[in-house]
């Protein structure tokens, strides 16, 4: 089973005055929907757009674990547990915030800064904040995701090319950029999809595209 959620059906946040643009996937801060609360062990897809100088003030985090794909611009990331890191486009961010941990995320550049941000569910809670960036991931070398019985894939497509989707007892496909084809739906852009049980499934790019896979476990 395959559902598609569609970029314009996000909902919206953040603060346009601060320079903060938001557009979350699922049920997020003030945005509560029942039937929307997660997929898996996925709680949050947020498309994130801060302005130069804008950013997120120091806040706690628990029992969650947090990945980041910077689209464009850098990322300053500072944390309670002594990390400070800039992650910069193609770069994995993941912060396990465990029983507690406080970060701070801010555009410290001269450009705009994209971003998409991903929570997920551990499957064990507390334990100690841990963080890590790997740098320009490769399409050949998925993120593994133990603590919430997850991998994310990242997809580079040129103009045509085919990928598979792995079959998972459930994937979570973003579209970053460009448009592909996925059984017999045209995703675009913010675009997403849902899978269950599905096997044999493949992403088909119309033109260059650039895309995230969750394979979830449970």
């Amino acid at each position: 089973m395959m559902s598609v959620h569609r970029a314009q059906s996000r909902y919206e946040g953040g603060d346009r005055a601060a320079g903060i643009e938001s557009r979350h996937a699922f049920s997020f801060g003030s945005f509560y929907d029942p039937d929307n609360l997660r997929f898996g062990a996925i709680l949050a897809c947020n498309e994130e757009r801060l302005a130069p100088g804008a950013g997120f003030d120091e806040h706690l985090h628990s029992h969650t674990e947090i990945v980041t794909w910077v689209v464009e611009g850098e990322l300053t990331h500072r944390d309670s547990a002594g990390h400070t890191r800039v992650v910069r486009a193609g770069d994995v961010q993941h912060l396990s915030a465990a029983a507690g941990v406080r970060h701070l995320e801010r555009n410290d550049g001269d450009a705009p800064l994209v971003f998409l941000q991903m929570w997920l569910a551990p499957l064990e809670a507390g334990g100690e904040p841990a963080y890590a960036v790997v740098p320009g991931i490769a399409d050949s070398t998925p993120y593994a995701l133990p603590a919430a019985g997850a991998m994310l894939h990242v997809r580079r497509l040129a103009p045509g090319e085919r990928a598979a989707v792995p079959d998972a007892v459930r994937a979570y496909v973003h579209v970053v950029d460009g448009e592909v084809d996925l059984g017999g739906e045209r995703l675009g852009p913010g675009d997403s999809a849902r899978i269950t049980g599905a096997e044999g499934l493949e992403l088909r790019a119309q033109g260059p595209a650039q895309v995230l896979v969750w394979e979830l476990a449970g």
